[in-house]
């Protein structure tokens, strides 16, 4: 897998594999998403790539205080191979050489599969709850 910026040009790409990784909701437009991504930080919007194909990406930013991570995804057929693993171990690397103390990230509480892969990875839940209001409706 070679890991390496968004470019516009792989919107579609990513939009069907956040679908197919079911990343989605009805309430975010994935295309908003990423358009307001490019204008914050766009160089922490990372892609993977086998043979120029768009088969997995990670979002991230650092405010500073803490990093977050969104949109981890690897493609189905490409599963079980490091891939998403390496793109984590390359999104932490990013933030640390900009300071970043923490990494957060958000996991629905019925995706056992994610929760399980983020603490093998050293991620431990946060003695906190997670509020939200959006300022902006999709």
């Amino acid at each position: 897998m070679n890991i390496r910026a968004f470019q516009p040009a792989d919107e579609s790409a990513v939009v069907a594999l956040w679908k197919e990784c079911k990343l989605t909701r009805p309430w975010n437009d994935p295309h908003k998403d990423i358009a307001r991504k490019l204008v914050v930080q766009s160089e922490l919007f990372l892609v993977g790539t086998v043979d120029n194909e768009v088969m997995a990406s990670v979002m991230a930013g650092y405010e500073g205080h803490r990093g977050w991570v969104n949109y981890l995804a690897v493609a189905s057929r490409f599963r079980g191979q490091g891939h998403a693993r390496a793109l984590m171990q390359h999104v932490e690397a990013l933030l640390l050489e900009r300071g970043c103390p923490k990494v957060s990230l958000l996991v629905r509480n019925s995706n056992r599969a994610a929760l399980d892969f983020y603490r093998h990875l050293g991620y431990a839940q946060d003695e906190s709850v997670s509020l939200g209001k959006r300022l902006i409706a999709d």
